[in-house]
């Protein structure tokens, strides 16, 4: 197949692109890449790529991707030759999630995870684009045990349960990527994504750190939903977003790659830093686990470090103070419950 022509940069889509790791992942790539961003706000905010707007290689278009969508037809994107360059490389990141509000995004979620998949894939296909699934740590099931959890490992999950649409429908995201690279050899890439937090985590959502921060500004309880035993891997979203992009531009990887901080860290511990650094009087308050917010395993991340030299370097003291930064200063813009 001849080569497409580039003019210039690379057209790169990211579907749910206006998300907490999607902006984020945005944002990195305008560094060197002409970005078009998909989202339809279900369960993302404009702000999170309002900077973004004024570059003139980022373009935002409003697409539900389980809706039938021709990103040739749309006049806001002429200025990316499509026709001529189509797309290079497509992040797939959108799926609707809410810890708190799991329920509201059931079949929005189910059909992310399978028409939205399909539609993204047939872009893929029709360009020849290498594309990256954002799949998730849901894939291996509950915490079974303290061994870390390599990609080897099959997972266990109830296909049948009330967020089944995610933790399936994830499983079932990854056999469709790798039955389109069977049949049409497309070039796929898997992140497996473990707990992230960072500058622009939703608020009031259930996800508890950014929670955390603005119950402390305002004096109220911080809620940890679960007991003081609730631990979890926590990986900065800029670590993050540097491992999606090593995954994309590796020459070649063996399979699905955990992106993970492999240490465990209470959530005790996590709410109480960001009290004293606050210099807060709130206190803690412990609430039932929420069905979507659950204990999960910590990744095995040798093959991140093997084969993209990835590992996660921001402390999580220094992601706090970040997020805390972040937070406070764009407490008012994003509103308080």
């Amino acid at each position: 197949m001849a080569k497409t022509p580039i003019f210039g940069k690379k057209n790169v889509l990211v579907t749910g692109g206006a998300g907490f790791i999607g902006s984020a992942l945005c944002e990195s790539l305008l560094k060197n890449n002409k970005v078009i961003c998909l989202d339809d706000f279900s369960n993302s905010h404009l702000e999170n790529i309002e900077h973004l707007l004024k570059d003139s290689d980022f373009e935002f278009v409003k697409v539900n991707i389980n809706n039938p969508f021709n990103l040739e037809e749309l006049p806001e994107l002429d200025k990316f030759k499509i026709k001529f360059q189509g797309i290079q490389e497509i992040y797939h990141l959108a799926c609707p999630t809410s810890a708190k509000n799991f329920d509201q995004f059931k079949l929005e979620t189910l059909l992310a995870n399978s028409i939205g998949t399909r539609q993204v894939l047939d872009l893929a296909v029709k360009y020849n684009a290498k594309v990256l699934l954002g799949s998730s740590s849901v894939v291996y099931g509950p915490r079974k045990s303290e061994a870390k959890i390599k990609e080897e490992e099959l997972g266990l999950v109830d296909n049948l349960s009330p967020r089944a649409c995610y933790d399936e429908g994830k499983r079932f995201a990854e056999t469709m990527f790798a039955t389109y690279s069977q049949i049409y050899k497309l070039d796929i890439r898997i992140a497996r994504i473990f707990r992230t937090f960072g500058p622009r985590l939703k608020l009031f959502d259930g996800q508890m750190i950014t929670d955390f921060i603005v119950d402390a500004v305002n004096g109220r309880d911080l809620v940890i939903y679960g007991d003081e035993s609730f631990s979890s891997s926590l990986v900065y979203i800029g670590d993050l977003v540097d491992g999606l992009m090593k995954i994309m531009n590796a020459p070649t990887i063996s399979g699905p790659i955990n992106l993970g901080d492999d240490r465990s860290y209470f959530l005790k511990d996590v709410a109480e830093f960001i009290i004293k650094t606050l210099g807060s009087t709130s206190q803690l308050k412990f609430d039932k686990p929420l069905a979507f917010m659950t204990p999960l395993g910590l990744p095995d991340i040798t093959r991140a470090k093997e084969e993209l030299g990835w590992f996660p370097v921001v402390s999580l003291e220094e992601g706090l103070k970040k997020t805390i930064d972040y937070t406070v200063a764009h407490e008012k813009m994003v509103g308080v419950r």
